[in-house]
């Protein structure tokens, strides 16, 4: 009798809880049903590809605190951050990721 394994992500530690906290929370809020079209508007009006965590970031478009917060973090936590940020766009509604189909599309 074999059994095959379960393989999952492993839990990562998280180095400085509390700025991790404050980044997904500004990245959460900024995806959330209410303010995403806002937040969307605002990217495309900047000329910024949504994807584009670091410059969305560097822009200030999820809050200024967000960007001082994120440069405390160590690479491995900025890195957990950045696939939060990938996975938030991914579920934001199918007619606002239309609306905004610019914003998602690869050029």
């Amino acid at each position: 009798m074999s059994t095959t394994p379960q393989y999952g992500q492993p839990a990562m530690t998280i180095l400085d809880p509390q700025s991790f906290a404050a980044v997904r929370d500004a990245i959460a809020a900024a995806f959330s049903a209410p303010r995403a079209a806002d937040f969307l508007r605002t990217v495309e009006r900047s000329s910024l590809r949504i994807r584009d965590f670091e410059e969305v970031l560097g822009k200030g478009l999820l809050g200024d605190a967000a960007g001082a917060e994120y440069s405390r973090l160590d690479h491995a936590d900025q890195g957990q951050i950045r696939e939060f940020y990938l996975a938030s766009l991914e579920q934001v509604s199918p007619d606002l990721r239309s609306r905004f189909f610019k914003l998602y599309a690869y050029y």
